[in-house]
C-alpha cells in the first residue's frame, strides 16, 4: 500500500513537469525562431518478486512473473526542430531560415552560439546584431549613407551607398549546420550553444550542403502549435488528477486498515 503512493508522487511530479514544459511552450508561441520542447518519461525500476522462466517444479517453468514497477521519471526535454511558418515583415534587417542551420553569433565572452532569430537590428557602427546586441558573425558593416540593402538568399549582403548606384558587398552571413541539433543547450535570449551531444558545427553558404537559404523581409514564427499545446496540457491536468486520486484512495485504504 505504501508504495502506491509514492508511484502516484513520482506520476503527479512527472505531470507537474509537463505542465511546466507545455507553459513554456505557450509563453513562447509569438517568438521567433523558438523551437517547442517536449518532456520526455522513462518507468523505474521494477521490484521483481518473481522471475518469469522459472521453475515451479522439475519439469515446468513459470509463464509469467511477478514484477511490481516504481513510478515513472523524467529524463529529457527535447525540442523538435521543425520548421516554423514564415511571415513576411519588410524590414530589409529581418532575415529567415527556410531550411536548416543557425545564423553564428558572437559571445561577450568570444565565444560563438547559435541562433534561428533573425531579427537584426544595427549599432552605431553600422554592425549587424541580435536584439540583446550580439554581433552576427560575417562581417556585415552597413555604411552610415546606405540607401538601400539587399541580403541575397545565399547570404551575401550589398548595399547602395550615397549617390552611386553600384551595389557594393558588404559582408556575408554563413550559417552553421549540427548533425544533432536536438543536442544544443538551450542559453536564453533564443541562443544555443554546442555541445559533446550536438556535434562540431559545420559552416558555409547558406542553399549549400544541406543547410536552407536565407530570406530577407521574413521571419520564423515559433513552431508551438497552440491547440496541440492545448490539448496536451488538458492530458496532463488528466493525468495529475488521477495520481492524486489514487494517492486518495490509497490514504483511505490505509484507514480502513488501520481500524481493523
Amino acid at each position: 500500500m505504501i508504495n502506491s503512493l509514492q508511484i502516484a508522487k513520482t506520476g503527479m511530479q512527472a505531470q507537474q513537469t509537463q505542465l511546466d514544459v507545455i507553459s513554456h511552450n505557450l509563453a513562447n508561441v509569438s517568438t521567433s525562431g523558438f523551437k517547442r520542447g517536449t518532456a520526455l518519461f522513462e518507468d523505474l525500476i521494477y521490484q521483481n518478486l518473481r522471475q518469469v522462466g522459472g521453475n515451479s517444479a522439475e519439469q515446468s517453468e513459470l509463464p509469467t512473473g511477478l514484477q511490481l514497477g516504481l513510478g515513472v521519471r523524467t529524463v529529457a526535454t527535447a525540442r523538435t526542430y521543425t520548421q516554423g511558418n514564415l511571415q513576411q515583415t519588410g524590414n530589409n534587417l529581418d532575415v529567415a531560415i527556410n531550411g536548416d542551420g543557425f545564423f553564428q553569433i558572437e559571445m561577450p565572452d568570444g565565444t560563438t552560439a547559435y541562433s534561428r532569430d533573425g531579427s537584426f537590428k544595427l549599432t552605431a557602427q553600422g554592425e549587424l546584431v541580435t536584439n540583446s546586441g550580439y554581433r552576427v558573425l560575417g562581417g556585415v558593416t552597413i555604411p552610415a549613407d546606405t540607401r538601400s540593402v539587399t541580403i541575397g538568399t545565399d547570404g551575401l549582403v550589398s548595399v547602395i551607398v550615397g549617390n552611386n548606384p553600384t551595389p557594393q558587398p558588404a559582408g556575408t552571413i554563413e550559417l552553421a549546420s549540427f548533425v544533432n541539433p536536438a543536442g544544443l543547450e538551450p542559453r536564453g535570449q533564443n541562443l544555443f550553444t554546442e555541445t559533446p551531444a550536438s556535434g562540431n558545427p559545420t559552416t558555409g553558404t547558406p542553399g549549400s550542403e544541406g543547410r536552407g537559404p536565407v530570406l530577407q523581409g521574413y521571419l520564423e514564427s515559433s513552431n508551438v502549435n497552440v491547440v496541440q499545446e492545448l490539448v496536451s496540457m488538458i492530458q496532463t491536468q488528466r493525468a495529475y488528477e488521477m495520481n492524486s486520486k489514487a494517492i486518495q484512495t490509497s490514504d483511505q485504504m490505509l484507514q480502513r486498515l488501520a481500524q481493523l
